[in-house]
Order: C-alpha cells, then structure tokens, then sequence
C-alpha cells in the first residue's frame, strides 16, 4: 500500500541534504511547500488565567519559517530508507524543535500513476 511521508523540517538549511538523500533512496518525487508553524518562548500555561489571556499568549507566539516536505512512496523499503536518512541527517530531530516525520496511509490516489497498476 502506498504511504504518504511527510517531513516539516524546521532547520531549512538541511532540506537540500534531505532532498539528495531522498533521491539516493529511492523517493520517486518530492513536492515542498514554504509553511509556517508557531513557536512559544514560554510554554506555560496557567488554568486559573481567563480565556482571553490564554488566547492573546496564542496570538503572540513567535512564527517560525518551515518546510514541508511530502511524497506518495509505494515501497514501505524506501519509506524505512528515507525516514533512516532524516535520522542520520538530523542526529538530534527526536529531541525537538527540529520538525515532525510521518507516514499515512494512502487508500486512494488519483493523478498519480501507481507501478501496479500503470497501463502500458
């Protein structure tokens, strides 16, 4: 079955290495897309505090330029590889603050040929 991977990656300057990366494995095409995520200096969060403050601590997150990174994968192999040269691009990622890497599966898929099923 085919899988979705997404990668927000937020230290941009390692796209390009994942981008290569991706390509030795095997990825058959990644779409990227400039995206923005909200980062909070303070993660506090006070119950006894009225909605409207909540909100406005909301509203004042600092924004923080990502990318998104995402491609139609399916060989679950080259999911494994691709996901295994994140890990060794980015040693660190499962600490934090470096992105998000996820898989979903895909049931169904127009505009995209599939290998299994492409007409020849």
């Amino acid at each position: 079955m085919a899988q979705l991977l997404v990668l927000v990656l937020d230290q941009e300057e390692r796209v390009s290495d994942v981008l290569e990366a991706w390509e030795q494995v095997g990825v058959p095409g990644v779409t990227m897309l400039n995206s923005t995520g909200s980062t909070h200096e303070n993660q506090e969060t006070r119950d006894d505090l009225p909605f409207v403050v909540s909100l406005r601590s909301v509203l004042e997150a600092q924004e923080k330029e990502t990318r998104t990174l995402f491609s139609v994968i399916e060989n679950d192999s080259v999911v494994e590889q691709a996901a295994a040269a994140v890990l060794r691009i980015i040693p660190d990622f499962a600490e934090g603050h470096r992105g998000i890497m996820f898989t979903t599966p895909i049931l169904r898929l127009w505009g995209m040929y599939s290998n299994s099923t492409q007409q020849k």
